[in-house]
C-alpha cells in the first residue's frame, strides 16, 4: 500500500477520484455529443433521440444490480472493484470512437436503417460508463472511513470529475465534438486503467478506523437501513428527471424557443451551458460544500442545493417567456442561470454517495451502488420514454425547463424526509 494511501493525503483522494474521472469524461462526452450528433449528422427526430437515449439505462437497470452485487463477492486481477474498471474503460473508449462512425459501421455491417446500430453504439457506451461508475464510486467507500474521510473522498471525486467535465465542455465549444471525442478516448483509456494498479484493495472489506467515536466492530456490523434509503433513492429520482430532461432536450429548447438553426452554433451553445454548470459544479463540493455539511449536515446541504437548481431552471422558463428581453437577448441568461444550477448540480454528483453509503453495511456497498443507480437509470427511461414523446408533441419546448423545474422542486422537499448525517472531522 502507497504511504500517500496509508495517511488518506489530498494526493491519494485525487487519484482515488481518477478513474470516476475517467467515467464521467465519457459521459460528458455521451451528453454534449450525442444529441447532437443524431439530430445534426444523422437527422434523427426528437422521439428517436429519446429511443436512442433510453437503450443504456435500460441495460443499466440489470447491469448496475448486477456488476455491484458481483464486484462485492469476487476477487481476481488483484482486486475486487478493479476488474470492472479497466473493462468498462476499455469498453467505452472504444465506444467513444465508434460514436461519430454511426453511419459507417452501419455501411460495413449492411444495415439500410441507422437507428439499430445507433441504439448499439449508445447501448454498449452507456453499459461500459455504468459497469465502471459503480466500482469507481464503491472504492471509495472501501478504502475510506465513514464521516468526514469518506465526504472528502466523494467531494474530491466531484472536484477532479467536474473539473475535467468543464474541459470536455470547453473542448467542444472550441475544437468541436469531433475533435471532443478523440480527447476523450485518450483521456478515458488513461485515468481508468493506470490509477488501479495504485489504489490497494482489502480482500475482506472490514472498518480500519472510524471517524466518529463508535467501534470498529459496530461499523462492520451495521445493518443496511432500507427505510432510509428508499426515501433517498425517491429523492434523489425527482432530482434525475429534471436534470435528464435538460441534458437530453436543451437542443430543442435552443431550436424552438431561441429560434437557431444553425446545427454549429446549437453545439456551441449547449457546450458552453454545460461548462458553466460543471464549472460550478467542479469547485463547490470540495471548497464549499464539504465545510457546510460539518456545521448543518449533508442533507440539509444538498436539499438547499437541489432547491437553488430548481430555481435556476425557473428563471430559465421565465427567460423563455420573454421576462428578460428587456436586458438584452436570452442567450446569455442561459448562461447566467445555468450557473445558478450548477449548485444543484455540484451537490447531486457528489453528496448523495457520501449519504447513502453511511445507511449501509460496507459489505454491501456495491449492491447497493448498483441499487442507487436505478433512482438514475429509471427517472432516464422515463424522460426518454414519455416525456421525450409529450416535449416532441407540443409546440412550446419551454416545457422543457417547465418540467425540470418541478421535478427539482420535488426533489428538495422530499430530501426533507431523508434523516441527515452528521459531518464529523476527521481526527
Amino acid at each position: 500500500m502507497l504511504e500517500i494511501q496509508k495517511k488518506l493525503t489530498n494526493s491519494f483522494y485525487a487519484m482515488l477520484s481518477l478513474p470516476s474521472t475517467a467515467m464521467g469524461f465519457a459521459l460528458s462526452i455521451q451528453i454534449s455529443a450525442l444529441s447532437w450528433i443524431l439530430s445534426t449528422k444523422y437527422h434523427l427526430n426528437i422521439e428517436e433521440v429519446g429511443i436512442v437515449w433510453a437503450a443504456g439505462p435500460a441495460a443499466g437497470i440489470i447491469g448496475q444490480v448486477l456488476i455491484g452485487l458481483i464486484s462485492d463477492k469476487v476477487w481476481f486481477w488483484g482486486g475486487r472493484r478493479r476488474p470492472f474498471i479497466l473493462i468498462g474503460g476499455v469498453v467505452a473508449s472504444l465506444m467513444l470512437i465508434a460514436l461519430p462512425n454511426i453511419d459507417k459501421i452501419a455501411v460495413f455491417l449492411g444495415y439500410k436503417s441507422l437507428m439499430g446500430v445507433a441504439i448499439a453504439v449508445a447501448l454498449t457506451l452507456d453499459l461500459a460508463i455504468n459497469i465502471s461508475f459503480n466500482p469507481t464510486r464503491s472504492i471509495i467507500a472501501d478504502v475510506t472511513p465513514e464521516g468526514t474521510a469518506r465526504t472528502k473522498g466523494y467531494t474530491w471525486m466531484q472536484t477532479i470529475s467536474g473539473f475535467f467535465g468543464v474541459f470536455a465542455y470547453v473542448v467542444g465549444a472550441t475544437l468541436g465534438n469531433y475533435n471532443l471525442i478523440w480527447v476523450g478516448v485518450v483521456i478515458v483509456l488513461l485515468f481508468s486503467v493506470l490509477p488501479t494498479f495504485f489504489i490497494k484493495e482489502s480482500k475482506t472489506l472490514t472498518v480500519e478506523s472510524t471517524s466518529d467515536n463508535s467501534s470498529v466492530e459496530e461499523a462492520v456490523t451495521k445493518k443496511t437501513n432500507i427505510p432510509e434509503l428508499l426515501k433517498l433513492f425517491l429523492a434523489h429520482g425527482f432530482s434525475w428527471i429534471g436534470i435528464q430532461t435538460m441534458f437530453v432536450f436543451i437542443f430543442a429548447y435552443i431550436q424552438n424557443i431561441l429560434n437557431i438553426k444553425d446545427d454549429k452554433y446549437i453545439g456551441q451553445i449547449i457546450a458552453i451551458s454545460f461548462a458553466i454548470l460543471n464549472t460550478i459544479g467542479f469547485i463547490l463540493p470540495a471548497l464549499v460544500l464539504e465545510p457546510i455539511t460539518e456545521k448543518i449536515g449533508r442533507v440539509k446541504t444538498h436539499m438547499l442545493c437541489v432547491a437553488t437548481m430548481a430555481l435556476g431552471y425557473l428563471l430559465i422558463v421565465l427567460s423563455g417567456n420573454g421576462m428578460f428581453k428587456v436586458f438584452g437577448i436570452e442567450i446569455y441568461h442561459i448562461y447566467i442561470f445555468m450557473a445558478i444550477a450548477g449548485i444543484g448540480w455540484a451537490a447531486v454528483v457528489s453528496l448523495p454517495f457520501a449519504i447513502m453509503t453511511d445507511f449501509v453495511n460496507k459489505k454491501q456497498t456495491g449492491l447497493y451502488m448498483g441499487i442507487f443507480n436505478l433512482s438514475v437509470v429509471i427517472p432516464q427511461l422515463i424522460v426518454s420514454l414519455f416525456i421525450g414523446k409529450w416535449i416532441s408533441g407540443v409546440v412550446d419546448k419551454n416545457l422543457i425547463f417547465i418540467i425540470s423545474t418541478v421535478s427539482l422542486a420535488i426533489s428538495a422537499g422530499l430530501w426533507l424526509l431523508v434523516k441527515d448525517t452528521k459531518s464529523k472531522k476527521l481526527a
